[in-house]
């Protein structure tokens, strides 16, 4: 199947969970689950307290939430802010929306946070992903709900 988007139609908001509206909640739960618990068939605890002291950066084309990932503030994941639960649909995938994303998120941690210093969490599959992003990675790779991670770091 070939799905176009059209990637000027896409609309990024960003907002901090307070400021979310129930629509934007709900949706930014049904793509994660539909993801990380349903697609990947690892059953964790997806919401969790990082949500609500998180920025969230949706990606939506019309009504439908087609990328997604949060922010989080320094010294509750790690001492450095981080970015985690990132996703694209699966209908959107190999698009370069994942790219636009994270582009997206840097720049937002950067204007947020004033730094970009970022520590992330990726499942090992997508370090190439990450390296061409400024990504290196930090130590060995382990375990997190049964799927190979590794910490990585931007530094510049």
């Amino acid at each position: 199947m070939y799905v176009y988007i059209d990637m000027k139609k896409t609309q990024w908001i960003t907002k901090h969970f307070n400021d979310l509206s129930s629509t934007e909640i709900y949706d930014m739960f049904v793509l994660r689950q539909q993801v990380f618990i349903v697609e990947q068939d690892c059953a964790y605890q997806d919401v969790d307290n990082k949500d609500k002291n998180s920025y969230h950066v949706f990606g939506y084309h019309g009504d439908s939430l087609l990328a997604y990932l949060r922010i989080v503030p320094p010294k509750i994941s790690y001492k450095e802010v981080s970015i985690g639960r990132v996703i694209t649909s699966k209908s959107h995938r190999n698009l370069g929306l994942g790219k636009k994303l994270m582009i997206k998120g840097i720049n937002e941690v950067e204007r947020i946070f004033y730094t970009k210093i970022i520590r992330i969490s990726a499942q090992t599959y997508l370090i190439k992903f990450y390296t061409e992003l400024g990504f290196t990675k930090v130590g060995e790779s382990y375990l997190e709900d049964n799927i190979p991670h590794i910490e990585m770091i931007l530094l510049n």
